[in-house]
């Protein structure tokens, strides 16, 4: 038996011998709607330009963040390797100068006290940490 041709807007699936054009994922007839690719390059740009932002900002913050705490960082080196003779008291804002010859030393006594180079003025935190103090 041979089998005869079916015209082209037929879908008849041969393996299965049923007509299937419903279960097709796409247009099977002249008068079916256009299929069209929707078009995400947009949504994607957005997308992209937002997701950027927030990673450059969480990045900028960081880096703030890092520069903060290696200032702090040095601050607190150049303290505890200057001289004092004294038990820093947690609370006191001290004095940190620089004599002629170069070493550095702590004190309580005021920079308009004082004719040494003034460093800056810091604070000693509850954790035994020094904190700048923004001087006026």
């Amino acid at each position: 038996m041979t089998e005869e041709k079916k015209p082209d807007n037929v879908v008849f699936n041969t393996k299965t011998k049923r007509y299937d054009a419903s279960l097709k994922p796409y247009a099977t007839s002249v008068g079916a709607p256009v299929i069209s690719i929707t078009d995400t390059t947009a949504w994607k740009n957005r997308s992209i330009n937002k997701t950027n932002h927030k990673i450059n900002a969480k990045y900028l913050e960081l880096k703030a963040e890092y520069e903060k705490m290696i200032s702090e960082f040095e601050y607190n080196r150049l303290i505890f390797s200057s001289e004092f003779s004294f038990e820093p008291v947690i609370g006191e804002v001290y004095h940190l100068y620089k004599r002629k010859e170069g070493n550095s030393f702590l004190s309580l006594i005021a920079p308009e006290q004082c004719n040494f180079k003034h460093i800056g003025s810091f604070y000693l935190n509850v954790d035994q940490t020094w904190e700048k103090v923004n001087e006026i």
